[in-house]
């Protein structure tokens, strides 16, 4: 069986082609410094997301892992707030070496990323949870947004 690929490792690769089109092909720098230490604003609230919500995971005894069956629907903590926290958290760590490299090139990884996250995580993500948890995901989907 071929494992999946899960969506910390599609951060690294993002990071690391952040910092590749920074450094070969900036086109123009945008955030100067010491402007571009607003960049580390974004990656910490990025950060804090994702320890917080991992942590309301395993405080639920539920999975993180996408395309296994989640034994709870989360909808308390920052999960009042976005449907998924993390990837939001994974957008702004992106967003945040971006705004720190200064350049514009890194900013299309960000765009990029979070497509990605969309179509191959949170879109499957989505179905999974209202098949198992019907009406209560669907009264949750409607009050709460899925990034912000």
């Amino acid at each position: 069986m071929l494992k999946k690929v899960l969506p910390p490792t599609y951060l690294l690769v993002a990071i690391i082609l952040s910092l590749l089109l920074h450094f070969t092909f900036p086109v123009a720098t945008i955030v100067q410094n010491p402007l571009n230490l607003i960049g580390l604003f974004p990656l910490m609230v990025g950060v804090a997301l994702n320890l917080i919500a991992d942590r309301d995971f395993k405080r639920n005894q539920t999975t993180v892992k996408p395309y296994e069956e989640s034994g709870t629907l989360l909808t308390e903590g920052v999960y009042r707030y976005s449907r998924h926290p993390m990837y939001l958290g994974f957008v702004l760590i992106l967003l945040g070496i971006s705004l720190f490299l200064g350049s514009i090139s890194p900013n299309v990884i960000v765009i990029i990323f979070a497509i990605l996250m969309e179509i191959v995580f949170i879109r499957v993500e989505e179905e999974m949870l209202n098949e198992t948890f019907q009406e209560e995901w669907r009264q949750y989907k409607s009050k709460v947004r899925k990034w912000i």
